[in-house]
């Protein structure tokens, strides 16, 4: 019996076939061939095109069976994992009004801000755990304001998994976790977060109908089950934020686990079974995918913008026509060849939108003390990894002043962390234990979907086989060199309100 996850991200989307009875993945694909593009027609702005996002979908699945001789019919269940807090508004058929406004968009903001204060601080932190922000909501009452033609075809508001939920089975759902994303969760109720609505002036009739993380969703359309060479009954049995997804994945379930992971963007995630909140809205506390009225289990996340986008950007300008785009390999074989501070070079990666950590004020971003006759492309790659690790550690603190904290932190072998430059970084200026496994996103939505589907008794049994490839402990020289070095980057921010 085999299992499907997609990870719907912001670059890409990933996919993997989990057969449950060996516990492995079978087959894994990444589609589309290049980035997808974030589309900014305005400073701050970010969309994508959720028909593309589906048809990347389609040909991921389609390629699973024709190249790579997968069986399309033992699927029994479909896990989604999707980019968090971005906008699809659809009408009744589940088709797109308008663009999706992704995370990373900054556009909203100042209406969360306003909510947060029409509401009131203490409250809004008492029931939402923090500001509605920049998150979906923010951005639903954006549209509202600026788009009133389109928003009146809008039936439905879903986030990006839902979205993909919804062409495959023709339902409009969100989740409890989705919804805590959206910044309309009310944690001290456990229900939808009702006073943000009407402060928003929102109505509740567009929330499609909420349903758990694990457990029967939907099934997916006959029709479409037939044009993606699925069987006639899969069904979907799990979503979650990309970012609780990561967690899972690495099987972060439990109060006092730590998950990271440096993709588009770089995110440190704990577990905690309080509801825990920053007064300044730095870090941003979810319902974990795990959570249950029983079991009380909350993601406390930290998100920097600016992490695999900035090494993406290094890239392109590092290669040049005459001979395509440089491998990521090569960059970090760069920055393996410089020593820890970059001979002084200092990197502030916040190039990508508001930043959280810093309460969604504009932050100086770029580069600090480039000397022509010294620096060369090794001291731009390493202090562009020390500048994406020093801002997360920024936000690290922050987290362990509210108790969300721990000494050994899980990781996917993948993208940033596939360096042993950004891995040597992270240790040593976090002083934690690094522990690397070999999964990724879409294997943990499988496994998710196996769970949800009633395969496994336990969400602990569907990791049985997980394994950690690598333990990387801190260096007692390198921490002391590395706090040094934070200081001092630490000390040249600067906020703009």
């Amino acid at each position: 019996m085999y299992f499907l996850g997609i990870d719907l991200g912001s670059s890409s989307i990933k996919l993997s076939v989990f057969d449950a009875e060996k516990g492995i993945t079978v087959a894994a694909v990444t589609v589309p061939e290049f980035e997808m593009e974030i589309v900014a027609r305005e400073f701050g702005w970010a969309e994508q095109d959720p028909n593309k996002w589906w048809e990347y979908v389609k040909n991921g699945i389609q390629f699973l069976g024709s190249k790579q001789h997968i069986d399309l019919k033992k699927i029994a269940g479909i896990g989604i994992a999707y980019q968090m807090h971005g906008l699809v508004l659809t009408d009744e058929n589940m088709n797109p009004v308008r663009s999706s406004i992704i995370w990373c968009d900054s556009r909203a903001a100042s209406i969360g801000n306003e909510v947060y204060d029409r509401i009131g601080h203490e409250s809004c932190q008492q029931q939402i755990l923090g500001s509605p922000g920049n998150f979906t909501a923010s951005k639903l009452k954006w549209v509202q304001t600026n788009e009133p033609a389109i928003f009146q075809k809008a039936v439905y508001m879903m986030l990006p998994g839902d979205f993909i939920a919804a062409r495959l089975s023709g339902k409009a759902q969100i989740s409890t976790s989705g919804l805590s994303e959206a910044a309309l969760w009310n944690f001290s109720k456990g229900t939808l977060a009702n006073e943000v609505l009407q402060v928003m002036g929102l109505s509740v009739d567009m929330i499609p109908e909420i349903v758990p993380n694990f457990g029967y969703q939907a099934t997916v359309d006959p029709d479409v089950a037939s044009e993606l060479g699925l069987s006639s009954d899969v069904k979907i049995t799990y979503r979650g934020g990309d970012q609780p997804n990561n967690a899972m994945s690495l099987n972060v379930l439990k109060p006092g686990e730590i998950a990271t992971t440096a993709g588009t963007s770089a995110v440190i995630y704990a577990v905690s079974n309080q509801d825990v909140y920053d007064k300044e809205n730095r870090i941003n506390t979810f319902l974990h995918v795990n959570n249950t009225k029983v079991q009380k289990n909350n993601g406390v996340m930290l998100c920097i913008n600016g992490s695999g986008i900035l090494y993406q950007w290094l890239r392109k300008i590092m290669s040049t026509d005459r001979t395509g785009l440089i491998a990521y390999e090569a960059l970090n074989a760069e920055a393996a060849k410089v020593a820890a501070g970059s001979n002084g070079l200092r990197f502030y990666p916040f190039g990508n939108g508001v930043e959280r950590i810093f309460n969604n004020k504009k932050v100086n971003s770029g580069i600090q003390n480039l000397n022509f006759n010294i620096h060369q492309s090794g001291h731009l790659i390493r202090s562009a990894c020390e500048g994406i690790v020093f801002a997360m550690n920024y936000g690290f603190d922050v987290m362990k002043s509210v108790g969300a904290s721990g000494e050994i932190v899980r990781a996917g072998n993948a993208n940033l962390f596939l360096s042993p430059v950004f891995r040597e970084i992270f240790t040593n200026t976090t002083q934690t234990t690094l522990e690397l496994y070999n999964t990724s996103g879409s294997e943990g939505a499988a496994r998710g979907a196996a769970y949800g589907f009633g395969y496994y008794a336990s969400l602990d049994q569907a990791f049985d086989g997980l394994k950690c490839i690598e333990r990387i402990e801190p260096n007692t020289i390198l921490t002391s060199q590395y706090q040094e070095i934070y200081q001092e980057w630490k000390n040249h921010i600067k906020l703009e309100s």
